[in-house]
């Protein structure tokens, strides 16, 4: 019981150190479909007080508002539509005071150029890239334990597995050289997403407070 209080106090303490580092900067995670990327992001969000920004949910309700189908068949939307939905979002008066938690923003080669120079315009540099990191082999059992449990909505990109084939592939060919880029910046921190949603967390926290430290 006593070491259990112990690692929570703990925990808190690093998400208070990770808290004071961000500031009203922002933090990108990436991963595999089924790696945990919004809801390892909205948990983090919320402990940290910041505001959370997916471009994936951004963009389907972009999609619903304007009766659009850009994204049904599991390929990333242009780049050039991409840069006029997201990229205003980072100078949201709404935001100005808000560290920022962000889901996959910028997921083409290379948007990411695009997406750190306006972030940092509007205040919320980004200062860490986390990659939760997760086997295709574990993807697709995640996929099909899912639709078996229908717990996925009505995405149209989880429709089926051909196209959920096609996400992969998306990640491999367009976002691999994105994450490799922020490797060359110093930026990306890999995260074993294998494991229960609260292990997971805890690593990423973990991942960052380390992080942080040799940084200094």
């Amino acid at each position: 019981m006593i070491e259990l209080i112990m690692e929570e106090q703990n925990l808190r303490d690093k998400i208070l150190k990770i808290k004071d580092w961000l500031g009203k900067s922002s933090i990108n995670f990436f991963g595999l479909p089924m790696s945990g990327k919004d809801t390892v992001g909205e948990r983090l969000a919320i402990d940290l007080g910041a505001k959370f920004l997916s471009s994936g949910i951004i963009i389907r309700a972009y999609e619903a508002e304007q009766n659009a189908h850009m994204t049904e068949n599991g390929q990333l939307i242009p780049t050039n539509v991409f840069y006029d939905i997201i990229l205003p979002y980072f100078y949201r008066d709404e935001l100005k005071k808000n560290s920022l938690v962000l889901s996959s923003v910028g997921r083409w080669f290379p948007e990411e150029d695009k997406v750190m120079e306006a972030a940092k315009r509007g205040g919320h540099e980004i200062k860490a890239v986390i990659l939760l990191d997760l086997s295709e082999m574990e993807v697709k059992k995640r996929f099909e334990a899912a639709k078996e449990l229908n717990d996925r909505g009505e995405r149209a990109d989880d429709a089926n597995l051909e196209i959920f084939k096609i996400r992969i592939k998306e990640f491999q060919e367009k976002t691999v050289p994105v994450l490799k880029h922020y490797e060359e910046l110093g930026l990306l921190i890999k995260v074993s997403a294998m494991g229960s949603r609260e292990e997971v967390y805890n690593s990423v926290v973990n991942a960052l407070a380390d992080f942080i430290e040799k940084k200094k």
